[in-house]
């Protein structure tokens, strides 16, 4: 049974009040992979009555009354991603439909959806209780650089008007303030509950921990940002990490510690509760809900990922210890997917941010949390790293084995770097014969060091290597299939010069992506960092940023070079690049010579009447 979403179902339930109303920006979807569904299933299994407030018009007061004012108060979420991202791309353009949404509508949750929701509650019941969690407010929750607006915003805990931001995956922290508000105690009194921001006076600030520049600061110098952001990624560890302040004018944001991650017996416990799968039945007349077909057949194994990229929020929200459910429970929820009227056979995918990623990467960290400022893969693997895929591949073996199971993929990341360090190959040999639809989707996202080490990956001799064992065991099985790299262009210290250098390594290899994605400086990752201050926040060494949609659309006209759509923008920066040597009729020429272009790299526009091209001196041939 679905969690009430009208007054009519609560009364339904015989309830004459809620304790609680979650309100979120996506339509409501009742299965795991949704953070919403989760909280409030957790929540009704701890005895509280909850009522789902999804996508209400934040136009008016009314959908925010209709369940009358909660005994304990709202909890508010702008759904499973931040609202702008879900609105904007990143060349900042309305995007056309939003999956989240039933039949993909576009309009049905706000700009800062979190503010704007809480800012009505407010308006509606005036001090009561409003805990706000999720992605929105997790990665919003420190001074922050903003994209949409192109400027440091405060912690969203103080234009939302929340009394507790709870960051990261919220399970047990909400379980605690859930349970002490209900025995009675003041929302104000909740400030010592790990995994969770509040606001005190100045004067009130706890001591010890550390000190991040203040809101003012950041706002005055690009290098103050980048010394905060450092710090609010340094202590994100659930075994060290310490508590974190920043002051906002007379008052200050307090982060307490992290919330240690659940055990393996917690996350067997969230996954057996008993969701739909499916989202609710309102939606149907509208063509239901898109999002939910990726995941409906899907299994989430882990939590966590060591990899870290720069440019990823899930080391700032999930963490990067790595935490796992057991084969049984995985098993179980398999068995379960089999017994659903719709499935044809084929679990999706046993995955998650990363996932081959059943254990942490070395024994170290069990006790000492993971190291400050280091990365476990990147740009070389840790010589303490421990890769182990035997568990996995015991899980994989037997879901594929159960009646009605045709098939299972893996569909989510696959970390190669790590796989090649497993002495053993089973598991690779495994996955090429009995786990890919056809083709494998991995991210090596760029092929020069200098940008690969900004963005936190490995080098591309991992990706070389893998690929070539990859398509090796392909044909050893008797498969044809493919390899599809995942590319980012105009990632903070990504010069011309480097998408060049890109292109020619996709040429080489006879690589045409058929997407490619733009670098999106999304709230809380270290690579946003370096986009909005021109700064490594780890070396404080300068990094080039390119910043113009002329700059942007050359280096992703590269990536695709073999487009005819792009060959203007390739000639343009093979010119501004010196690389004449790519233009010709050769196979190591990216495009062919435009015969409206003369020796000097201009374009002849006589017959158009427009003003020739101009090559002037570039940064670019620095």
């Amino acid at each position: 049974m679905f969690l009430p979403i009208t007054p009519a179902e609560v009364k339904e339930r015989g309830w004459e009040k809620v304790d609680f109303v979650y309100v979120t920006g996506d339509a409501y979807v009742d299965h795991p992979s949704f953070g919403a569904s989760i909280i409030t299933r957790v929540l009704e299994a701890e005895g509280y009555r909850v009522a789902v407030l999804a996508q209400p018009n934040w136009r008016t007061l009314d959908d925010f009354k209709k369940f009358g004012k909660p005994e304990l108060g709202f909890l508010v979420s702008s759904g499973n991603i931040d609202s702008m991202v879900a609105h904007y791309t990143a060349a900042k353009k309305k995007r056309s439909h939003d999956a989240y949404s039933p039949g993909k509508i576009m309009g049905l949750r706000p700009d800062r959806a979190v503010i704007v929701y809480c800012n009505k509650i407010r308006e509606a019941y005036g001090d009561i209780p409003i805990i706000i969690g999720g992605l929105e407010a997790s990665l919003r929750r420190f001074a922050h650089y903003d994209y949409w607006d192109d400027k440091i915003r405060r912690s969203i805990i103080f234009d939302s008007q929340a009394d507790i931001l709870t960051y990261g995956m919220g399970e047990n922290q909400t379980i605690e303030i859930c349970r002490r508000l209900s025995n009675g105690e003041p929302v104000s009194s909740i400030r010592d509950v790990r995994g969770t921001c509040y606001v005190c006076d100045t004067a009130e600030t706890p001591y010890g921990g550390k000190e991040c520049p203040s809101y003012e600061n950041c706002l005055k110098s690009k290098k103050e940002y980048a010394i905060s952001c450092r710090i609010e990624q340094d202590e994100q560890d659930h075994i060290r990490g310490k508590l974190v302040k920043q002051r906002h004018g007379n008052k200050m944001l307090v982060q307490n510690p992290p919330m240690a991650p659940l055990t393996q017996e917690e996350l067997d416990w969230v996954y057996s509760l008993p969701y739909e799968r499916n989202y609710h039945p309102v939606y149907e007349s509208q063509g239901g809900v898109p999002a939910i077909e990726e995941v409906k057949f899907s299994i989430t194994h882990n939590r966590g990922c060591f990899g870290a990229c720069n440019f990823c929020s899930i080391a700032f929200h999930q963490g990067r210890y790595i935490t796992t459910r057991s084969k049984a429970s995985i098993v179980n929820e398999a068995k379960l997917l089999t017994q659903m009227p719709d499935f044809k056979g084929y679990i999706h995918d046993i995955g998650g941010p990363t996932a081959n990623f059943r254990r942490t990467s070395c024994l170290k960290q069990i006790e000492n949390g993971l190291c400050k400022g280091k990365k476990c893969l990147a740009p070389k693997p840790c010589k303490a790293l421990e890769a182990d895929h035997t568990e996995y591949l015991d899980i994989l073996r037997t879901v594929r084995e159960l009646p009605k199971i045709k098939k299972v993929f893996i569909r989510s990341g696959i970390r190669y770097d790590y796989m090649l360090k497993d002495k053993d190959d089973t598991f690779f040999r495994e996955l090429v014969k009995y786990h890919v639809s056809g083709q494998l989707k991995v991210a090596p996202e760029h092929c020069s060091a200098a940008v690969l080490d900004k963005m936190g990956k490995p080098h591309i001799e991992a990706y070389v290597d893998f690929s070539k064992k990859y398509f090796e065991l392909s044909n050893d099985a008797g498969k044809e299939q493919y390899l599809v790299p995942y590319l980012m262009s105009s990632h903070p210290g990504s010069t011309l010069k480097d998408a060049v250098e890109l292109a020619v390594f996709l040429n080489k290899r006879h690589i045409r992506p058929e997407q490619v994605q733009d670098f999106y400086p999304t709230p809380g990752t270290i690579s946003t960092c370096m986009f909005y201050t021109g700064l490594d926040p780890y070396t404080m060494e300068e990094v080039f940023v390119a910043k113009t949609p002329k700059e942007k659309a050359l280096q992703r006209a590269l990536l695709q070079y073999y487009n005819p759509d792009n060959k203007a923008l390739v000639i343009q920066a093979l010119h501004m690049t010196g690389r004449e040597d790519l233009i010709g009729f050769s196979d190591k020429c990216l495009v062919k010579p435009d015969p409206n272009r003369n020796s000097n790299g201009n374009n002849s526009y006589k017959r158009q009447g427009k003003k020739p091209y101009v090559k002037k001196n570039s940064k670019y041939k620095k």
